[in-house]
């Protein structure tokens, strides 16, 4: 993420009035495809949002209608960055309010990156898309330099690349290590959880 971003300066979201209210799965990808032109931009929004979903089922065994507002914010977490880095969450944020979401999906959009937005991640669905969101992005790069893709990809691989700073560079390592210090699975099994669940996101 730039330096440039700047922080929100807010903690409270959306109307609590709104609770429960969300877009359609149809609303939220016309949304993700006007505002993100970025093919590997938009594959990476999809495939966060699928590992949030099966996260929340999986883990959490929450039910279909709130695993799908972790689908949401996952989808719709980087709706803006392509155009406005600078104003980054800012812009989705806004647009969400006006569109009457439920604050919890924008809360967890906003709670993404605590050291750029400031806001920090209050429940699991915050904390989760924090943990999963450079994880996700940085097992994608591995894979497409892999001839096989996510064939054959074990975790232990993963951890190496980790550890060479030069490999996804962009990646904070930092970011990655502050957000599985807020929950209790380790960085292997997320990993592996991971690569199981994003490989066939197209």
């Amino acid at each position: 993420m730039a330096d440039a971003i700047q922080p929100l300066g807010r903690n409270t979201f959306g109307n609590p009035a709104n609770t429960g209210k969300v877009l359609s799965e149809e609303e939220a990808l016309n949304l993700l495809n006007s505002w993100v032109e970025n093919e590997r931009l938009r594959l990476h929004m999809k495939q966060v949002a699928a590992v949030m979903k099966a996260w929340a089922l999986e883990r959490e065994n929450l039910s279909e209608e709130e695993a799908y507002k972790w689908w949401l914010a996952g989808l719709l977490h980087d709706a803006d960055w392509e155009k406005h880095p600078t104003e980054h969450c800012r812009i989705i944020i806004e647009e969400l309010e006006r569109r009457n979401v439920d604050p919890s999906v924008i809360h967890c959009i906003a709670s993404h990156g605590p050291r750029h937005f400031g806001v920090e991640p209050e429940n699991s669905m915050d904390k989760m898309i924090y943990v999963f969101d450079e994880l996700s992005g940085f097992i994608h790069a591995a894979a497409l330099i892999r001839p096989s893709r996510y064939e054959g990809m074990d975790v232990k691989s993963i951890l190496k690349k980790l550890k060479t700073p030069s490999f996804a560079a962009q990646v904070s390592r930092e970011d990655i290590q502050d957000a599985l210090s807020r929950i209790s699975n380790s960085l292997e099994e997320i990993i592996d959880f991971i690569i199981s669940h994003q490989k066939d996101v197209a």
